[in-house]
């Protein structure tokens, strides 16, 4: 697999104003990539991070560096859904982030990994939020940012599992927006383009399959053809986005969509 580069990358932008100090915060998919960088910022703000993850191996990993008990592993399987239930009460901020993703045409998409796919990146959002939003009503203030993607905005050929997986996460978003204004709570997405991250690296030779082209020209000529800015996102980025939406400045954002696409949506 060809390794990802990103010439031209800026300087890792300065932190968001955030005290989460007394708050806890459940990060899902926090093992790697965006989940990671945002379980690392929001535990940097202050917060008691649960991070979610089926690896736990990662799960320990994000610890290191960080002073003790700011992070509790929680290795799970969000196919678990009475679990993922459970372990998101008492939460006061919900990231939700975890995502798998298959690069297949239609026809060649095999059932069990599109039910798959809509199982952790829609119904798991979903049942945590059942288990988050009691506790974030009791108190009166709780904020839920959902990693969405372009691909909540935008559709893309032989993503059919991930793009109606996000399309509905969007839908689920604005939802817990309409319901929670009443009690304090605002729902909100990130949109992010194409991230830095293990699972885009994994897509270069599914891509490549797919259109027919080499894995090298992936990048250019298939990633990032619809962006005006010709690099991919880091995931600090994206976990600044998400802590900018904790903040009380951004008390009045909800039901929004976040779009961090270089463009993309621009056209």
């Amino acid at each position: 697999m060809t390794a990802i580069s990103n010439p031209g990358t800026p300087a890792a932008p300065g932190p968001v104003s955030l005290a989460l100090h007394g708050r806890t915060a459940l990060v899902t998919g926090a093992a790697s990539g965006i989940g990671r960088a945002c379980a690392r910022r929001l535990a940097a703000a202050g917060a008691t991070v649960r991070a979610v993850d089926r690896d736990a191996a990662g799960l320990t990993a994000l610890a290191d560096g960080l002073p003790a008990g700011t992070v509790e592993p929680h290795p799970l399987d969000l196919t678990d859904l009475d679990a993922a239930e459970r372990v998101a009460a008492g939460s006061d901020v919900l990231v939700n982030n975890a995502g798998i993703q298959l690069v297949r045409p239609i026809e060649d998409f095999p059932p069990e990994v599109f039910h798959e796919v809509l199982t952790v990146m829609l119904e798991a959002p979903f049942r945590l939020l059942r288990g988050a939003l009691p506790h974030m009503y009791r108190q009166g203030w709780g904020r839920i940012v959902n990693v969405s993607s372009v691909h909540g905005l935008r559709a893309s050929p032989f993503k059919s599992a991930y793009v109606a997986a996000k399309h509905g996460l969007e839908g689920l978003s604005k939802t817990a927006a309409l319901e929670g204004a009443a009690h304090g709570v605002t729902s909100n997405c990130v949109n992010p383009g194409y991230v830095r991250t293990p699972l885009v690296e994994r897509q270069i030779a599914d891509q490549a399959a797919a259109h027919g082209v080499p894995e090298e020209r992936v990048l250019t000529e298939v990633l990032l053809v619809d962006s005006a800015l010709k690099r991919l996102i880091e995931p600090e980025e994206v976990a600044e986005a998400v802590a900018f939406l904790c903040t009380p400045q951004a008390s009045y954002m909800t039901g929004a969509s976040l779009a961090l696409d270089g463009g993309w949506t621009a056209h």
